[in-house]
């Protein structure tokens, strides 16, 4: 089991990389206390729940002090459990402005009715052990939520860096059935020849080869799939720096049965080689 505490002042972005390490596929279980630290890292290990990547977010909702910290790692090192910790800091005048724009109060404040700055001074106190033994930390000072997200997933995603953070489905269609809701970009294939017109291929589809070849066969489709290939080049990097946890590409053409399908399957096949996790559908292909 990988096993990554993840910790850090209040205000500074521990929401945001919980959410990012979920997207690349941690079991996250948030605000752990510390006394249950060693319980919940060793049912995570036992039997049918055992889990492969854990990642358990700590902070003062749950460590009241410093030497609950001091003592929920020590147990962790003596049971002969490896971790690492990730830290998310920001200095105290940027949580402040946080705090003020969000309209919310430290939680501290809210439990003891002390300032906010206060609060912070007895935050960073608190979890000092873990700002100590951190293996990773991440000042957000000037990360926006999305460079945030990014960095996370450059740090613990297995394959592809923040690329893997995004899920790509790729999505044949037809037209005359409507556009699917859920589509955020919706290529266009209609201005292709038609195997419908071809009787030994009517009743075919883009899955069959000779359909392939039928409708690859032609120049302005080897263009037309260059030229979607090379503007997806380009923009999926940017979906990725946005934040962009899940897109859908759909690809459509009249009855959603030939050059849709094929071109999905083209499409779905290219991103995998950019180092996308890419899945494929074909909504309309039994209709």
């Amino acid at each position: 089991m990988d096993l990554l505490i993840v910790s850090g002042l209040s205000g500074a972005g521990k929401s945001v990389a919980m959410n990012a390490l979920e997207d690349i596929g941690f079991f996250c279980i948030d605000n752990v206390p510390a006394e249950l630290l060693p319980s919940i890292t060793a049912f995570s290990k036992a039997g049918d729940n055992q889990l492969k990547r854990v990642a358990l977010s700590m902070d003062v909702r749950g460590c009241h002090t410093s030497e609950q910290i001091e003592q929920a790692l020590h147990q962790l090192d003596e049971q002969g459990i490896e971790y690492e910790i990730l830290f998310i800091d920001a200095p105290d005048d940027v949580l402040m402005r946080r705090y003020s724009e969000t309209r919310r109060r430290h939680p501290i404040s809210i439990a003891e009715g002390i300032s906010t700055r206060e609060a912070l001074a007895k935050e960073r106190q608190i979890l000092q052990p873990f700002r100590e033994r951190a293996d990773y930390t991440i000042n957000t000072e000037l990360l926006s939520t999305a460079q945030n997200k990014e960095r996370i997933c450059d740090l613990f995603a297995p394959d592809g860096g923040a690329k893997a953070a995004m899920r790509l489905t790729v999505m044949s269609f037809g037209f005359k059935f409507g556009i699917p809701e859920d589509a955020n970009l919706v290529l266009d294939v209609r201005c292709l020849p038609n195997p419908f017109y071809i009787p030994e291929l009517k009743h075919k589809t883009g899955l069959d080869e000779e359909v392939v070849d039928f409708v690859m066969g032609h120049p302005e489709a080897k263009e037309l799939l260059r030229r979607y290939e090379s503007f997806l080049e380009y923009a999926l990097p940017l979906y990725v720096r946005e934040g962009k946890s899940q897109l859908t590409i759909a690809v459509g053409c009249t009855g959603g049965k030939h050059r849709s399908i094929t071109f999905a399957r083209k499409i779905a096949e290219y991103c995998k080689q950019l180092g996308y996790q890419t899945g494929i559908q074909h909504r309309d292909a039994v209709r």
